[in-house]
């Protein structure tokens, strides 16, 4: 298991199973979703260390320049060779080849000379202006090494055979044989591990679990290291004969230890001059160990000799006391081909099958590099924002709290961790602390939700009109107390939000404090405004009949025109709707009666008009009878129900002869008091409409007779000097001049007294 308290980061590449990624913390979470702002968050929450960084496909190998300027990598697909300038943190160019890179190595301090290994057998020789040679081995190629001292380039491959290509004198020098006497014949030589302190070649063979030192200087093999394949391989990997093979060589600076990795996973630890490993680390997955080597510098705890072994699945970094410990674990998203650590600092490059190749830093192993210096003051922000986690459970206390709730005396015990200008206190200590301070609290906390809970539900009930208590113009009364409740209700939110107000700046003392509350409470008892129902000089308006509003009045209806309309236009009930049918059966003579009962229902005149209606045959016709029945209903709708000054009729001569009369006097029948005239009775209703009824008596009027004589001598007596022609036209004659009264002759200069003069809308509602 790892150290939990070692931090890994991922700068570069898909975030690890068991690391922390950089850009989680640098910028704010990824709002989910898609879109422009989404893909702009996202591409602002991506902080890439090298600009880049990636391949198409995968990636094979990664190192850096001596001088640690640049970062060299190959990948694939198309196979290519991909340079980053480490001082700019970008990409500096990137070359293609014919041919997949198995290795390479950097012949310079620099890039401009470089060697690769191909795996269709060709070496290529590259310097700074692109490809400059290029020569074959005789079988595949598996590792590739430069010993400086004599401009040899160590080539392993299949078989037995180590390659010596000379570049001083750009010829193949005399190869390497390698033999093992006692396991026979060898299948190939995996990998080649040059020791930077005494220049001693050692050799990881495949197949035979063994690893052979040579002496460049002699080209002879001076020792052989044989693993312990009984510990190493399973019982079913020994019955079946799987060979035990070497494929990972890493040497110290110190010229003595090794590390060296096998097929089976495991990682050995060896001083080359004792035969036996003095430590031995399991990975756990059973894979070969891709890459192995000792973590040099950088801080105490790495020079103290901690090793890194990694295969394809997991990179453990382990002190070599306690190989059963991991000093950390790194689990990459993709399957690791390659492992390479910058020199003295805590960052890792990797290359995998992802198209991204990973960057790792931990800060316990050493100092970021001088050009990735930022990555410093990052992990130490975090680490600040980790060591406040560790306050999860703690309640912060300024000190005047502390006083209220007896815990003054804890100061600096344990118990307290100070804290800018309070403490820390522990969450359970402050809960009983509290309880104990103030027993009722939750209580009282319990009553006050209860309460807002109860002032909200009153507000949502329905609430009944307050009665006026008078018995004239009730209606006035009840909107008076309408009023009179709404100012109220904002004279109360005003003292609120005044209140409130006035309590936001009274914050210093005590003293104050009850100052305040006094000059509060003697502001409140002020006398509330007297009520118009209450006023003495407005009694009578509520209590003396005379006083009462006539709503139906002429007058009400010219200073309230909208509110009569409103009324007018109000829906019958029920109950009215039902009368108003009775009525109408009644008066249009469809009821039922003595003179119908033998008739059929069906030759009514109405019925025969509506059954001549047919849409089906005349889709473009019109039912008059529906439309005037429309039409009338609509003007009773809206014509308002107001009581008019009343049309007094007057007697027929005056009515003609005075022409102040009004045209519905002047309508009006002749009232007699004679014997024998015929008796007329005038009903008005409520909708202002008139019912007359006439009783005749059999006989003419004295006055009709009279009429009647005076048109037969009229009509017997001829005027002197008239000619008649025509019906009823007559030529010549003079008309005596007839007096003519002052206002016959220019017209009547008063307005009538007592009667309302004719509308043409009222005589048209009359008409209807």
């Amino acid at each position: 298991m790892a150290d939990s308290t070692v931090k890994v980061y991922t700068v570069n590449g898909a975030t690890a199973g068991s690391s922390s990624s950089l850009p989680d913390w640098l910028t704010r979470k990824r709002a989910a979703g898609k879109g422009k702002r989404a893909a702009k968050e996202h591409y602002e929450g991506s902080i890439e260390l090298l600009q880049g960084f990636e391949f198409p496909e995968a990636s094979n190998k990664v190192k850096t320049t001596r001088d640690g300027h640049h970062v060299l990598a190959t990948g694939t697909y198309k196979p290519q060779l991909r340079v980053w300038d480490l001082d700019q943190l970008s990409q500096k160019f990137e070359r293609h080849s014919d041919a997949e890179n198995v290795d390479f190595v950097m012949l310079s301090d620099d890039w401009t000379k470089i060697m690769f290994l191909q795996n269709d057998r060709t070496v290529e020789l590259h310097t700074q202006g692109g490809f400059h040679y290029r020569t074959r081995i005789p079988k595949f190629g598996r590792s590739l090494a430069y010993h400086m001292p004599s401009c040899d380039a160590i080539i392993t491959a299949t078989g037995n055979e180590v390659y010596r290509l000379n570049l001083d004198q750009g010829r193949f020098m005399t190869p390497l044989v390698l033999e093992d006497e006692d396991n026979g014949e060898i299948a190939g030589v995996n990998v080649v591990n040059i020791n930077p302190a005494h220049q001693l070649l050692a050799f990881g063979v495949d197949g035979n679990g063994t690893v052979q030192f040579w002496d460049p200087r002699s080209r002879s093999r001076v020792g052989i290291l044989r693993l312990p394949a009984s510990r190493l391989m399973p019982l079913s990997a020994i019955s079946t004969g799987t060979p035990l093979s070497v494929t990972a060589i890493s040497a110290r600076h110190d010229g003595l230890s090794y590390a060296i990795g096998t097929s089976t996973g495991h990682t050995l630890l060896y001083d080359i001059r004792a035969a036996n490993p003095f430590a031995m680390k399991d990975q756990g997955y059973g894979l070969p160990i891709v890459d192995t080597f000792w973590i040099e510098g950088g801080s105490r705890m790495a020079g103290d000799g901690l090793v890194l072994s990694a295969d394809k699945k997991v990179i453990k970094i382990w002190d070599r006391a306690t190989p059963s410990t991991n000093f950390c674990s790194i689990t990459p998203a993709n399957d690791l081909n390659n492992i390479h650590h910058i020199p003295d600092s805590g960052l890792f490059f990797s290359t995998n099958e992802g198209i991204q190749m990973c960057t790792y830093y931990v800060p316990q192993l050493g100092p970021a590099p001088r050009w990735a210096s930022f990555l410093e003051n990052i992990t130490e922000e975090m680490e600040d924002q980790t060591t406040r986690s560790a306050y999860e459970d703690y309640k912060f206390v300024a000190r005047d709290e502390l006083n209220a709730l007896g815990l003054d005396h804890l100061i600096g015990t344990p118990a307290l961790k100070p804290y800018m200008h309070g403490y820390f206190v522990s969450l359970k200590l402050y809960d009983t602390a509290r309880v104990i301070a103030n027993p009722f609290a939750y209580a009282e906390h319990r009553e006050k939700l209860v309460k807002e809970k109860m002032d909200k539900m009153a507000e949502t009930r329905i609430r009944s009109k307050k009665d006026a208590g008078v018995k004239v113009n009730k209606a006035l009364a009840e909107k008076i107390l309408q009023e009179e409740a709404k100012a109220a209700l904002r004279e109360e939110r005003r003292k609120k939000r005044k209140a409130v107000q006035e309590a936001a700046k009274v914050k210093e003392d005590a003293a104050q404090e009850e100052g305040v509350d006094e000059d509060m409470e003697e502001g409140g008892g002020e006398a509330e405004p007297a009520s118009l129902l209450s006023d003495p000089r407005f009694a009578k308006v509520f209590q003396d009949p005379a006083f009462e509003i006539d709503e139906r009045s002429r007058e009400y209806a010219l200073l309230h025109p909208s509110a009569v309309a409103q009324k007018g236009a109000r829906g019958k009930t029920a109950v009215e709707e039902e009368a108003d049918e009775s009525g109408k059966s009644s008066s249009d003579g469809l009821g039922s009666d003595e003179s119908d009962e033998g008739s059929d229902s069906g030759d009514s005149s109405d019925e025969g008009k509506l059954s001549r209606f047919d849409p089906r045959k005349r889709p473009g016709q019109r039912n008059e009878n529906l439309v005037d029945n429309l039409q009338r209903s609509k003007a009773e709708r809206h014509m308002p129900n107001v009581k008019y000054a009343p049309m007094k009729a007057a007697s027929s001569s005056s009515a003609l002869a005075d022409k102040d009369a009004t045209f519905g006097q002047r309508l009006a029948p002749s009232k007699s008091n004679g014997k024998g005239k015929a008796r007329q009775e005038v009903v008005e209703d409520e909708d202002g409409g008139m019912e007359v009824t006439w009783v005749s008596s059999g006989k003419k009027d004295r006055d009709e007779e009279e009429v009647d004589e005076r048109k037969k001598v009229k009509s017997k007596a001829k005027k002197a000097g008239v000619e008649s022609f025509g019906h009823g036209m007559e030529r010549g004659g003079v008309e005596p001049e007839a007096d003519i009264s002052e206002t016959e002759r220019s017209g009547r200069k008063h307005r009538r007294q007592n009667v309302r003069s004719g509308s043409r809308n009222t005589f048209r509602r009359m008409g209807t």
